[in-house]
């Protein structure tokens, strides 16, 4: 019996699907199911049941399940006192960030991260703000980065940088009803958004708040999954949204887009840590280099 093989059924259990396991530790399903196999067949045990083409945890596989995830945390553990003895920044890293985050602001800071701390090795996830809360929670993720509003009272945040959104339209919008000077009509904008539980949506619903305005009531035209196709429906004149501005600035730069004088808050992007695990040096390291980074970007 190996730590892979370990690592393998424990995937494979909590997601209940072999290539989704496969995927999420970067081989092949055809080497994931051969770890299982190899493993029940060792200790003649049947660990799974095959129903059609879905496979469930056996009686077996169920008593086994968290004897195998301790074995896993101890090694863990142990991997982590050795560290921190040696004081060598070893050991790999899941990271599982939001789309802004991922997109825009992670990529020039991990290669930074990776210049000063080439033996760590680094892997990214991208969700909204509720499916990386969701990744850290379950430790399937080490840490996460977010900019909106986490839930888990278990979870420690940190800011790490501040994003200013913006009110945008195409170039071609036409002029936009006001309430009050500086306060545009949202009642009469077709809004284009993001899915629920991302973290731009739930500062629109915080301003249709603000406002005294229900959500529901707003014109919504368009919800789609990520920021780029927000911003492309945008540019094409489907209506309006609310964004980072990182995902917008060179759109509005160059003319494609038209910013809409609105006050909105800024946000903090933050990341989110389990409280109950303990943070490896690679993940103290990471944490201080983006929190160093971020009071550069302050200064400048």
């Amino acid at each position: 019996m190996t730590l892979d093989q370990l690592r393998i059924f424990v995937a494979v259990a909590e997601r209940g699907h072999m290539t989704k396991a496969a995927e999420l530790l970067g081989i092949s399903q055809s080497a994931a199911s051969a770890a299982i196999r190899s493993l029940e067949q060792q200790h003649g045990v049947q660990l799974f049941n095959r129903v059609g083409r879905n496979i469930e945890l056996a009686q077996t596989g169920r008593r086994f399940l968290p004897e195998a995830k301790a074995v896993l945390e101890r090694a863990a553990a142990a991997h982590d006192v050795l560290e921190h003895v040696s004081q060598t920044i070893t050991g790999s890293l899941s990271i599982a960030a939001s789309q802004t985050i991922a997109s825009y602001w992670l990529p020039r800071r991990l290669a930074s991260f990776h210049e000063a701390y080439p033996a760590v090795r680094l892997s990214v996830t991208i969700g909204n703000t509720r499916q990386v809360e969701t990744t850290v929670l379950d430790g399937t993720a080490d840490f996460g980065l977010v900019e909106g509003r986490t839930e888990s009272d278990i979870l420690r945040r940190a800011k790490v940088d501040v994003d200013r959104l913006m009110l945008v339209v195409a170039h071609s919008h036409p002029e936009i009803a006001e309430v009050s000077r500086g306060h545009p009509d949202i009642r009469e904008l077709r809004w284009i958004i993001r899915e629920g539980g991302s973290g731009t949506r739930e500062v629109l619903e915080d301003l249709a708040r603000r406002e005294g305005i229900s959500f529901a009531d707003l014109r919504i035209f368009l919800v789609l999954p990520s920021n780029e196709a927000v911003r492309q429906a945008v540019e094409a004149g489907a209506g309006a949204t609310i964004i980072s501005e990182l995902v917008v600035e060179r759109a509005v730069a160059e003319g494609s887009l038209r910013p809409v004088s609105i006050d909105l808050p800024k946000r903090d992007f933050a990341m989110i840590t389990h409280r109950d695990r303990q943070a490896s040096l690679a993940q103290m390291a990471l944490k201080a280099h983006l929190g160093a980074k971020a009071g550069e970007t302050a200064r400048r």
